[in-house]
């Protein structure tokens, strides 16, 4: 869990840091989350679903990206569980849960109550002192620009009703 942590918060500093050098907007999501570091849970699960082509289509989409140290809070054994074949439509629906059609850009997100997601279903938006909860997770970072969308980074996996 520490070096899962120490790995966390060395990138997020190498992703402010490459945002902040403009480089980010030339590569698509998948791209951007990989070359991040943190999401290596999240990548080995959109492969596992498939969708690593679809994130790297033209879009736009947005993507509540959950870190890996979000995937580390689910209770033991349920991301290798996920993953398993036979459970491959169940991660569709948790991981396109995470997926809103075009670029909504933070500035637009805190205006919203909700947004429809790519798996059919509303999430919950919610804007308290200044912090911005998609459903029961916490929007850490926001608008990394990416060819085809934007990421907003989340502490949580949020998992559809």
């Amino acid at each position: 869990m520490k070096r899962i942590a120490l790995a966390f918060a060395l990138s997020l500093l190498t992703l402010s840091l490459t945002a902040s050098a403009g480089s980010m907007g030339k590569k698509d999501i998948v791209e951007t989350a990989v070359e991040a570091g943190d999401f290596k849970t999240l990548a080995a699960a959109l492969k596992a679903a498939g969708l690593v082509d679809t994130l790297k289509g033209p879009g736009p989409f947005t993507v509540f990206a959950p870190t890996d140290e979000a995937f580390a809070k689910l209770p033991a054994g349920t991301v290798d569980e996920l993953l398993k074949p036979e459970n491959h439509d169940q991660l569709v629906k948790i991981l396109t849960y995470h997926v809103v059609p075009g670029d909504v850009m933070a500035k637009d997100v805190v205006k919203l109550h909700e947004a429809k997601t790519v798996n059919g279903k509303d999430v919950k938006i919610m804007v308290e002192g200044g912090k911005v909860m998609v459903d029961n997770a916490n929007v850490i970072k926001t608008d990394i620009k990416c060819s085809n969308g934007v990421i907003h980074v989340i502490d949580s996996v949020i998992l559809p009703q």
